[in-house]
C-alpha cells in the first residue's frame, strides 16, 4: 500500500517543525512555503524576534535533532523571573524551588529556523518555494498553479492563514487594541539570567536575557503597550523615538538594570486573542493558524509546538485502517489540544484584564495576591510547571 500525503503548508518555525517530525515518522511530506535565505549570524547582531523556550519545547526540538545544532553562544538560560505589579505586589521565582536549573531558553526565531531549514534539507524533504493558493477534494494548489495530492492538509501558515479559510474553520478574534514594541537593549547592569516583567498602566513590559555584546549587557524588550501610546511612539523620528522610549523603560524598570539604550530597530505588532475550530475533513491548523494568546506570558511559540507534537503523537497512534485525514483522528488531535489552549488563553486574558482594570480595588487586589504568591512555595512550583511547559 502505498503511502499517503500528507501536505504542510507554511514554512515558518511550527511549518518546519511539522514537516521534519512527520518525515521522520515515516510519512510522505511536501512543504509549501516561501523559502528565505538566512545569512550567517553577525557577531553582536540579533535577531529582534526572539523566543522563551520552555523545557517541554527545548525536549521536543532536541528530540527532533535540532537543538544541539544552535548556537549555545547565542543562547541565553533563563534561571529566574521577577514580575512586578502596579503597586507593591511582586512574585520572585527561581528554576531551583521546582528542582529545576533552567525555567526557559531565550533563542533567536532566525537561529531556530536555519537550523530547522538545515534539518529539512538533511532529511530530503520536498521543500515547494510555492504559496498555498486552493483547496479542491483532496488536492492542494499552488499560486505557481502546480498541484499537490493531499490526504492530509496541515496549515501552519500564520495568524492570516489561507488555509483556514480555504477550509471554512471558524475562527474567534478579539483585538486587545494594543501593539506588541520588540527592540534590544544595552543594559547598564547584568540581567544574571533573570527574566523581568512589570504590570502597569502603559502595558506589560518584559525584559529578557540576552547573550552580551561588545557594548555590555543586552536585554530583549517585549513591551504590550495600549495602541494609542504606541503608535504616537512609533510616529516620532528615530533619535526622539529612542529617547522617548528610553524615558519610558527608566520609568517602568525602576532602574531595575540602571540605564536601558536602544540597540535595535523598534518593531511593533498588533496583539489579539483567538482560537480557531482547528480541524475540517483532510485539514489540521497549527500554530498561530490555530490560536493566538496574549504574549505577557511567552507561550505562543510553546503553544504551536506543542500543536504538532501532539499532532503527530494521534498520527502515530491510529488505526492502521484509518487515514490520516479522517475526521475521528483529527477530533482526537483537537480534542487533546482544547484543553491547554483554554488554560492558556483564559490565564494570560485573565491577567491581561485583572491589570487593565484601574479601580483602587482592583489595584489592591492584584498586588494583595502577587504578595500572597510570592509566600507561598507549592503555588510558586505550579508556576514554574507551567512557565516550563511540564
Amino acid at each position: 500500500m502505498s503511502k499517503e500525503s500528507i501536505v504542510v503548508c507554511g514554512s515558518g518555525i511550527v511549518g518546519l517543525a511539522c514537516a521534519l517530525g512527520l518525515t521522520r515518522g515515516g510519512h510522505d511530506v511536501a512543504l509549501i512555503g516561501p523559502r528565505q535565505a538566512l545569512p550567517p549570524p553577525a557577531a553582536d547582531v540579533y535577531c529582534p524576534r526572539v523566543y522563551a523556550i520552555s523545557a517541554a519545547s527545548q525536549q521536543f526540538l532536541a528530540g527532533l535533532g535540532v537543538w544541539s545544532m544552535l548556537d549555545a553562544g547565542r543562547l541565553t538560560p533563563i534561571e529566574a523571573m521577577e514580575i512586578y505589579g502596579d503597586a507593591h505586589g511582586r512574585v520572585n521565582l527561581q528554576a531551583w524551588q521546582a528542582a529545576q536549573t533552567t525555567l526557559a531558553w531565550i533563542v533567536e526565531s532566525s537561529e531556530l529556523e536555519r537550523v530547522l531549514q538545515q534539518a529539512v534539507q538533511v532529511y530530503g524533504i520536498r521543500w515547494h518555494d510555492d504559496k498555498f493558493r486552493e483547496l479542491q477534494a483532496g488536492t492542494v494548489l499552488g499560486e505557481s498553479g502546480q498541484r499537490f495530492a493531499a490526504d492530509l492538509l496541515i496549515g501552519a501558515d500564520g495568524a492570516k492563514s489561507p488555509v483556514r479559510t480555504a477550509a471554512g474553520i471558524h475562527l474567534d478574534s478579539k483585538p486587545y487594541h494594543a501593539i506588541g514594541l520588540v527592540a534590544h537593549l544595552n543594559a547598564e547592569l547584568s540581567h544574571q539570567q533573570t527574566a523581568l516583567q512589570w504590570f502597569n498602566a502603559e502595558g506589560v513590559l518584559a525584559l529578557l536575557p540576552m547573550p552580551d555584546t561588545a557594548e555590555g549587557h543586552q536585554v530583549s524588550m517585549v513591551w504590550s503597550m495600549p495602541q494609542r501610546l504606541a503608535q504616537e511612539l512609533q510616529k516620532l523620528p528615530e533619535p526622539e523615538r529612542h529617547a522617548a522610549l528610553e524615558a519610558r523603560l527608566q520609568a517602568a524598570s525602576g532602574n531595575r538594570l540602571g540605564r536601558l539604550r536602544v540597540r535595535s530597530a523598534l518593531l511593533g505588532f498588533p496583539l489579539f486573542l483567538e482560537q480557531s475550530g482547528m480541524i475540517a475533513p483532510g485539514v489540521a491548523l497549527a500554530g498561530d493558524a490555530a490560536h493566538r494568546v496574549h504574549p505577557l506570558a511567552g507561550q505562543g511559540l510553546n503553544l504551536g509546538l506543542a500543536d504538532v507534537q501532539t499532532l503527530l503523537r494521534v498520527l502515530a497512534e491510529k488505526e492502521a485502517y484509518r487515514q490520516v485525514g479522517d475526521m475521528r483522528v483529527l477530533q482526537r488531535y483537537r480534542r487533546a489540544r482544547a484543553e491547554p489552549v483554554l488554560a492558556m488563553s483564559l490565564a494570560t486574558d485573565g491577567l491581561h484584564r485583572l491589570f487593565a482594570a484601574r479601580s483602587a480595588s482592583a489595584a489592591w487586589m492584584r498586588n494583595a495576591g502577587m504578595q500572597c504568591v510570592d509566600r507561598l512555595p507549592f503555588i510558586k512550583r505550579l508556576l514554574i510547571g507551567g512557565a516550563s511547559g511540564q
